[in-house]
């Protein structure tokens, strides 16, 4: 077969074009900022994801009938909730000492002492509860709304619906767990596109060396050269594309190109932590080695946000048990470690957002996929099961009422008993924050339309909403 010097050019053009920036193909469009629904209280999200699971009953949700009734058998309960039916121990007390902090006067773990100076700017939602006591089914509900893969996460639908504030930066951003003990069970389905066109997609930066590949241009061709060099790659792309108009994946490459190229002068910048002054680093906690890794990732989100970066997600812990917050051996070790990673960035980053005049208009939520029992997973060093009928989510800033808590589980934690909210719920309100009727955003796949939060219906949180 011979192939005429047209088509080896647009061969060419293409190869060039993917070896340059194929670590890019998941970022987003460069579409501009879409007019919300209604005036909005939030510009940008910062979601915080304990990985794992954690367990309320230590972290937030104070049980003082877990000391009265520690050792106890709980009577009549059959281990259907966790995930190790076989294992059931006796009630058991939090390892921690728990205080009550700030004019709300909130019970708050010893383990979280940093994060509790913020409870007055804090609404703690204490009746989350979901369908599934596994990780991957309950991390793809936590994101995408649905217990199985393929479909849209938060992200994805925030960007799809309000587009980008700098056309220079990915409109949602990734970041998971630097230490090598690996990315989220489901891995990057949770913050896939689905059935969305590609291009909303989340961009996850590296855990080691770049953040991002491909930012540094080559030396041996100036800026001009390559700006050259993508125009006639653009062109040919788009010449391809007249043919193949309805090839979303097509589109989408052709925005991470030209978004790859506009982040070569953007992107180094928000990256260089070396340009804060020392107090900020300090504050963070960038020269503290147990915290240091969640501590740049945070002072990330703040940066990029601070930017018109629009979604920005974080992952504590990684892949397997003790490696994340999925306390099923040794709960204090395993929730005291993890909590001395995110305990000083994450009230920094509270602090930080709230005196440059940000918390206002950026959402933090924090939460993990499920919660955890009030029983004693039995072992050489107890640990707790899986509780997907009680959890925590924390909300601050965007519009958020602080110094409420809302929902309540009942006196041992092991299940929500008021006000119960689902996890369409929080999408719900997070939506709604940033100017988004749920009802209203919808995307047409299969004949449907399909929107974040389902068919069996979402209420707003309204209570927490300032």
């Amino acid at each position: 077969m011979t192939t005429s010097r047209r088509e080896f050019i647009k061969i060419g053009g293409h190869g060039l074009g993917a070896l340059a920036m194929s670590g890019l193909c998941s970022s987003q469009s460069a579409s501009a900022a879409q007019t919300p629904h209604f005036p909005a209280k939030a510009k940008s999200v910062i979601w915080l994801v304990m990985n794992g699971g954690q367990s309320h009953v230590d972290t937030w949700d104070y049980k003082p009938q877990l000391i009265k009734s520690h050792g106890q058998k709980l009577e009549g309960f059959n281990n259907e909730i966790g995930f190790f039916p076989k294992k059931v121990g006796a009630i058991m007390q939090s390892p921690f000492k728990f205080k009550q902090y700030g004019q709300s006067r909130k019970w708050v773990s010893e383990i979280f002492s940093k994060v509790a100076a913020h409870v007055d700017d804090m609404a703690f939602v204490h009746s989350c509860h979901g369908k599934s006591n596994n990780h991957s089914p309950a991390l793809f509900m936590l994101n995408t709304g649905v217990s199985h893969m393929g479909y849209p996460c938060v992200g994805s639908w925030v960007t799809f619906g309000l587009g980008t504030d700098n056309n220079n930066l990915p409109s949602f951003v990734v970041m998971t767990d630097p230490l090598g003990r690996g990315l989220p069970k489901g891995q990057a389905q949770n913050w896939g596109a689905g059935f969305l066109p590609g291009s909303f997609q989340g961009t996850a930066l590296n855990t080691r060396g770049p953040q991002i590949d491909n930012l540094v241009r080559d030396t041996v061709m100036t800026r001009q050269q390559q700006r050259r060099q993508f125009d006639l790659i653009s062109a040919l792309n788009k010449e391809h594309q007249q043919a193949r108009a309805k090839t979303a994946d097509l589109e989408a490459r052709i925005h991470s190109f030209e978004l790859a190229y506009r982040m070569q002068t953007a992107a180094p910048e928000v990256f260089d932590l070396d340009s804060e002054p020392e107090s900020i680093r300090e504050l963070y906690g960038l020269n503290n080695k147990r915290c240091q890794h969640f501590a740049r990732q945070c002072l990330n989100a703040r940066r990029m946000v601070e930017r018109g970066v629009r979604f920005v997600q974080l992952y504590s812990g990684g892949t397997e048990n003790q490696k994340s917050w999925d306390g099923h051996i040794d709960i204090a070790g395993n929730h005291r470690g993890f909590a001395a990673e995110v305990d000083q960035p994450i009230a920094a980053l509270l602090t930080d957002l709230k005196q440059r005049g940000m918390l206002d208009e950026t959402l933090v939520v924090c939460g993990g996929e499920f919660g955890r029992l009030p029983i004693a997973q039995v072992g050489a060093t107890p640990g707790r099961d899986h509780n997907p009928n009680a959890f925590t989510t924390w909300f601050a800033g965007g519009g958020i009422k602080g110094g409420v808590t809302y929902g309540a589980t009942d006196e041992l934690g092991l299940e929500a008993v008021r006000n119960k909210v689902t996890v369409h719920d929080l999408h719900a309100t997070i939506l709604h924050q940033l100017g988004i009727d749920h009802e209203k955003l919808t995307h047409r796949f299969n004949g449907l339309d399909i929107k974040l939060t389902g068919v069996e219906g979402a209420e707003l949180i309204r209570d927490i909403i300032a």
